[in-house]
């Protein structure tokens, strides 16, 4: 029991040491901390400050696959690496076209197009997207709008659908590329 009891003492003593030490280094973090207010146009602002990230990396995985693997697929039910970057540069144009109210790209792609076409086709689809979006902000996040067909968003939704895609792609990307024992770009050593 006695054991305990000082077990317990020493606990206590060691918290209260570590939140004493903790209190004293506080308002020196407290200094490097940014003032928190209201953010502008968080919905908006979110997807298009990831943009950068997203484009560089897609692209970076887009270039990491040989041309000879953009006919690989994992399983004969699933799509071709190709057919991958096309749908990627396909949803950017058009997700983008939705949200801003911008006319999409008329362009046409193949899943069989040789790698530089559909890596171009994906760099372009970025710049779009980037040109696309630089007036939207969040005043008419409730609009509505259809996407692929007859499926009614709203514009946060199709932000929202926008920035999923783009984690869901990459991380499609990074599979294909590691079935091929290729490491993708955000898995690459810190140079």
């Amino acid at each position: 029991m006695r054991m305990r009891a000082s077990l317990f003492v020493a606990a206590v003593a060691i918290l209260t040491a570590g939140i004493a030490a903790a209190q004293q280094a506080a308002p020196a973090d407290a200094q490097k901390m940014p003032e928190m207010g209201p953010v502008t146009n968080p919905v908006s602002g979110t997807v298009k400050g990831q943009l950068a990230r997203f484009s560089k990396n897609m692209v970076a995985a887009a270039e990491a696959m040989p041309a000879e693997k953009y006919v690989f697929k994992p399983s004969p039910e699933m799509n071709t690496f190709g057919h991958l970057v096309m749908h990627i540069a396909q949803t950017n144009n058009v997700l983008c076209s939705k949200i801003s109210g911008a006319a999409a790209p008329d362009v046409k792609y193949s899943e069989s197009d040789p790698k530089d076409k559909l890596v171009a086709a994906l760099k372009a689809s970025f710049e779009y997207c980037t040109t696309a979006l630089e007036k939207v902000d969040d005043s008419k996040l409730g609009d509505q709008m259809m996407l692929f067909g007859n499926r009614p968003a709203s514009r946060a939704g199709a932000l929202i659908f926008l920035f999923g895609s783009w984690t869901d792609h990459y991380g499609t990307e990074a599979i294909y590329l590691r079935l091929n024992g290729i490491l993708p770009p955000t898995a690459q050593p810190a140079k």
